[in-house]
């Protein structure tokens, strides 16, 4: 059975999340963040997901993902205020943060990648379900993306799949572009002495995905595999993609961001159907 909305059976957090978002309303890229003054139960749904992912994160989590956390060192014990990450995560890698009033379309937030600007919410989960979100909030995306992005070798990764987006035209290779992201820059793992280890966003701030990640099927990271793959983002993913090494990482998504455009993303789309209309 489908769970509704937490902004339809709460009125009051709906609320909540509707004035935070309405601070970003608005605004340009040049504008300062907004201040958020954050309530009890925000920080309190802070610590509580922060203490259970550092745990988890000394497990599960890859290395570069590991080091990225030390340095950006994002409070674990209250909610920071996005200007004070953004501050930081600039003068590490050279991406900087935007507030994000909602889920920003595709295009919109690929186009910011590629400026090194990443789009940031600033409400947080509802406090009932505080171990799950519905959609992306600032824990998924500070503790997920943004740690990411403090290191320059994720941070180049994401500039690619940026301008790969700003490329291209079509709304076929911009939703390839956008699977590609989502099984690497947010849900990719990388093995290390032989072991699985999470790097993507969307694994590593959540505890529900990493107690579940190891138990899904693997394929070795392969864009052309990509292809005949269906996901959806509200579950966790059955099917996941490994690299040997972070090295390999770059190199398949170097490769294909680096140099992709409609043409050949069409031809790629096109293989991908013959292969599966071969199969019936």
């Amino acid at each position: 059975m489908q769970r509704k909305h937490a902004c339809i059976t709460d009125a009051a957090y709906g609320q909540r999340r509707s004035e935070i978002g309405a601070l970003s309303a608005g605004l340009t890229p040049d504008d300062p963040i907004p201040l958020v003054e954050y309530t009890d139960w925000e920080h309190e749904v802070w610590r509580l997901v922060c203490a259970d992912l550092a745990v988890r994160h000394r497990v599960d989590a890859a290395a570069p993902y590991l080091q990225a956390a030390e340095e950006l060192a994002v409070p674990l014990d209250h909610v920071p205020q996005l200007r004070d990450v953004s501050a930081r995560l600039a003068s590490m890698s050279g991406f900087r943060l935007q507030s994000a009033a909602a889920l920003v379309p595709l295009k919109e937030f690929c186009g910011s990648l590629a400026n090194s600007v990443f789009r940031s919410t600033q409400y947080l989960r509802h406090p009932r379900s505080p171990l799950y979100s519905e959609d992306p909030d600032m824990l998924h995306d500070l503790v997920g993306h943004g740690i990411a992005l403090a290191n320059a070798r994720f941070a180049h990764l994401y500039r690619l799949a940026g301008e790969a987006a700003a490329r291209v035209q079509s709304a076929d290779a911009l939703q390839f572009i956008g699977k590609v992201f989502w099984f690497t820059l947010e849900c990719g793992v990388v093995r290390e002495r032989g072991e699985r280890k999470a790097y993507g966003a969307t694994l590593v701030s959540s505890y529900g995905e990493l107690d579940h990640f190891r138990s899904a099927a693997f394929l070795p990271l392969d864009i052309e595999s990509l292809v005949d793959i269906e996901y959806d983002i509200s579950t966790y993913q059955p099917l996941l993609f490994e690299a040997d090494s972070l090295d390999q990482v770059e190199d398949v998504l170097g490769a294909f961001w680096g140099s992709c455009d409609d043409e050949s993303i069409a031809a790629l789309l096109d293989r991908g159907s013959r292969r599966v209309g071969s199969r019936h």
